[in-house]
């Protein structure tokens, strides 16, 4: 149970406490990316630190945060763990779901339960595989089928379903607990990087859901607003920022580690004593820096953008605002990821070749941020701002837009 007194923080104080967590997880993260072990004892560290509830009302114990503080929440705490920090960012989104597709009562219901109670978030909603179907029966409606990803997974307590109504091109969401026997996790997520994130497989077998519950439907008829298309901009803002704290993560351990350790080299001409007198080494990390430096300045311009309408009222947003933050983050996204890509490989070159030992773990940055980064192609987001910038027009919201 959270309590409304140890919620109260400006925002400098929330970020605070993220760097506190960071801090923690960056002490022994790439012994914990060796093991792949499900990350119980990280998340409850993200519960006990108050950030899960950031976005919670005050009134319920929450932090009553902006969007704007949250996504600079996820950079900071990725930094330190990029598999962590991209669990709280999805938290964070599917914490938002009921407020961008449900109705008053339900989004009050929604955030009182998961901010009293302290509870994660994951998701079952990866819209390249078929959709989980739904069937109606009387006053419920029951979920079935399967999915390749859910992140989160055994960490959560609630999950995120998403499915169409037989005989029906409607889309309902729902939100449920994560424990039940109708969901089986598969733990089979074994890929290069973000290891931790638990986003295996799950099997949806007759999950019950009052019609009451499902998100926005009011009669069985849901009322749609262009503020229920934000969510693909919000989350794509999401992968921004933890690949920016993923960036920023391997820059301050390859700087650490020259420090400690590079050698200068002995055979140039001009002799240095250490590696912090070579004109290459400063070179190099200053190219790196500048550039982490304006692709962060870049997504929080996004945060900024993005915020202001999250919590506008949802009946105030025009599609013409909606394409343009969209817009504006797909740009942001393009930038973290080359930034980030070449930080991930450079700094080899900087710190030398002892670094390279599987002990610091250096690979894992370069890993964590490419793995996650074929989330869905960049050069599309790349078309998107030249469609815009060239023709001056708009993406269309889609699952990926």
């Amino acid at each position: 149970m959270t309590t409304t007194e140890n919620r109260v923080r400006s925002a400098s104080e929330w970020l605070a406490a993220a760097k506190d967590v960071a801090d923690e997880l960056a002490v022994n993260a790439a012994e914990r990316d060796r093991k792949n072990e499900t990350p119980y004892a990280e998340v409850r560290l993200l519960k006990d630190s108050g950030l899960v509830t950031l976005l919670g009302p005050v009134q319920h114990g929450g932090g009553g945060q902006s969007w704007e503080t949250a996504y600079r929440v996820i950079r900071e705490v990725a930094r330190g763990d990029g598999s962590i920090g991209q669990l709280l960012g999805y938290h964070y989104l599917w914490a938002w779901a009921a407020r961008l597709v449900a109705t008053d009562d339900q989004i009050a219901a929604v955030e009182e339960l998961y901010t009293r109670n302290n509870l994660v978030f994951g998701g079952a909603v990866n819209p390249r595989d078929s959709d989980l179907k739904i069937t109606e029966d009387g006053d419920e409606i029951v979920y079935n089928g399967h999915k390749s990803f859910s992140t989160g997974s055994k960490v959560s307590d609630l999950t995120v379903l998403e499915g169409i109504l037989e005989g029906t091109e409607d889309h309902v969401f729902a939100i449920v607990p994560s424990e039940q026997d109708g969901i089986v996790f598969h733990d089979d997520w074994d890929n290069i990087g973000q290891r931790l994130t638990e986003s295996g497989s799950v099997t949806i077998s007759g999950v019950r859901v009052p019609w009451a519950s499902a998100a926005g439907y009011v009669d069985k008829k849901f009322r749609p607003l262009t503020y229920n298309t934000l969510n693909v901009p919000a989350i794509q803002l999401v992968f921004t920022n933890f690949y920016l704290g993923i960036a920023q993560g391997a820059l301050e351990t390859a700087l650490a580690y020259t420090r400690e350790h590079t050698r200068a080299w002995p055979y140039g001409g001009d002799n240095k004593t250490s590696a912090g007198e070579e004109w290459y080494v400063l070179d190099g990390y200053g190219d790196l820096q500048s550039k982490l430096w304006a692709a962060e300045a870049l997504a929080d311009k996004a945060g900024t953008a993005i915020s202001a309408i999250l919590h506008a009222p949802r009946e105030e947003l025009t599609p013409e605002a909606r394409g343009e933050v969209a817009v504006l983050i797909a740009a942001a996204k393009q930038r973290a990821i080359d930034t980030g890509l070449e930080i991930g490989t450079r700094i080899f070159e900087l710190t030398g070749a002892r670094a390279s030992a599987t002990k610091y773990g250096l690979d894992r940055f370069w890993r964590n941020l490419r793995t996650h980064s074929l989330h869905d192609p960049v050069a599309y987001k790349r078309r998107e701002v030249g469609a815009y910038a060239l023709l001056n027009e708009l993406p269309e919201p889609t699952w990926y837009t």
